[in-house]
């Protein structure tokens, strides 16, 4: 995957997996089906075949595929590190790729803009850059896994250690059931995502503004302090325009930036969603680890 590419999809809440859990949770609704008729020439643009609602993942009561699975709480302190150091490796591949300037950097400009909805203080931001410069390279790499019950997900790994990282994350998947596997990536289809507070918007509203915008799809989330979001799903080349739509209609945009979306779901029962969320957080916490996607849904 492009350097370029890559660091994008990780922006809005891409990384939410990493930096929420945004891509682990189900749609409101699809408008691609919904609407065919007023939306017929949808982009359906696949990239390398690797959601988001994802991750940004990454959810609101009762839409939530892991409100089953009992989960003990990050410390806010330690999360808010872990998001830190998570934005610091996206800066560094961001100016590797781009440069310093955000105004000529995109992907860069995704990240500040991400850093400062986070109330990073500027100095913090500045210093990541600085620091980027200087730092080595790394290389970076897309995990395809397999997982018991038939899911799949994709890893997205940074890392100035290849050996080691390999030897780990292999260690990992194996501890909790899964493997590396081919073909993982042709489950999901890159998009452009923006990221909207969600307020008191029903379902219906929030259909009705994806459909006046252009967006393809409107699916619910939370972000990393549990508070109501909503992520649109569109073309690629389309994420700005539905950006400046929704902006007109009223909605406040958080993010926007290319995620992967699960394009075929596999349904888990109970024990299985619970074995799944193990190792997805397991894999959050990894270092070098920046986003996980996965086609994860629970079974009624």
């Amino acid at each position: 995957m492009a350097g370029g590419a890559v660091l994008l999809a990780f922006l809005p809440y891409s990384c939410r997996v990493a930096l929420s859990q945004a891509s682990l949770v189900p749609r409101i609704g699809c408008v691609t089906k919904v609407c065919a008729s007023v939306l017929p020439s949808l982009s359906r643009w696949d990239s390398r075949p690797v959601r988001g609602i994802h991750h940004t993942p990454p959810v609101c009561a009762g839409h939530n595929k892991w409100s089953k699975v009992r989960t003990v709480k990050i410390p806010r302190d330690a999360a808010r590190a872990r998001m830190m150091a998570k934005l610091t490796m996206m800066i560094r591949v961001a100016v590797r790729e781009g440069g310093t300037n955000p105004e000529f950097n995109l992907a860069l400009a995704q990240i500040i803009e991400q850093c400062r909805n986070k109330s990073i203080p500027k100095a913090t931001i500045e210093n990541s850059i600085k620091g980027a410069e200087k730092s080595k390279g790394g290389t970076q790499h897309l995990y395809e896994v397999r997982g018991p019950g038939g899911y799949v997900a994709l890893v997205e790994v940074i890392t100035e250690n290849n050996n080691r990282a390999n030897q780990e994350i292999r260690h990992l998947l194996s501890k909790h059931g899964a493997a590396v596997c081919d073909g993982a990536r042709h489950s999901f289809s890159r998009k452009g995502v923006v990221m909207a507070t969600r307020g008191d918007m029903s379902s219906d509203q929030a259909l009705d503004l994806a459909i006046e915008a252009g967006a393809e799809d409107v699916q619910e989330t939370e972000d990393e302090e549990e508070r109501a979001m909503l992520q649109f799903i569109c073309g690629m080349a389309d994420m700005r325009g539905v950006r400046a739509e929704l902006e007109k209609l009223g909605v406040t945009t958080v993010s926007s930036g290319l995620e992967y979306v699960a394009t075929a779901t596999a349904p888990l029962g109970e024990e299985q969603l619970s074995d799944a969320h193990e190792l997805l957080e397991a894999l959050k916490d990894y270092p070098d680890v920046l986003c996980v996607w996965d086609n994860i849904e629970a079974r009624d």
